[in-house]
């Protein structure tokens, strides 16, 4: 049964944030699709990826690559699934997708400072409810780790 997490961001980036829950999923051996709203924010996302960190980089790809299938991380700008992932992030403002249970995880990051992007996660939330998925709701605590709330 597919899992749907919600990471609710407040003073802190995406940019932050997706790095290392990128590694983590790339440890357990899964394929992520990350969503982004455009092509100027995959663009973004391709550049951070890379360089992120001095001393380690993601690998990965765009729709756009020739390779993409065969990358173990794709930046796409709508549904699709190019690489069979295992996880689909969702990075922007966007519902659930329609297979959400083709993955194991969906995680939607998201601005809680953005009213648009709040009531968007809410919608999603009641929408993962209605299709009976496991849904958890995790917000970084003043150090920054991550805690379940609710």
């Amino acid at each position: 049964m597919t899992e749907v997490l919600f990471y609710h961001l407040q003073n802190m980036t995406v940019e932050r944030v997706l790095p290392p829950l990128l590694e983590k999923s790339l440890e357990r051996g899964w394929r992520v699709a990350i969503q982004a709203g455009s092509d100027e924010r995959v663009d973004v996302l391709d550049g951070h990826l890379w360089t992120y960190r001095e001393e380690s980089f993601l690998p990965h790809g765009t729709f756009r690559d020739s390779d993409a299938a065969g990358q173990p991380v794709v930046l796409v700008i709508d549904e699709s699934n190019p690489n069979a992932a295992h996880v689909r992030f969702i990075v922007d403002v966007a519902g659930l997708p329609r297979d959400c249970d083709s993955y194991e995880r969906v995680v939607l990051v998201f601005n809680g400072d953005d009213d648009e992007a709040l009531g968007a996660a809410r919608a999603a939330w009641s929408d993962g409810k209605a299709r009976g998925y496991t849904t958890t709701y995790w917000q970084a605590d003043e150090r920054g780790r991550w805690q379940q709330r609710g």
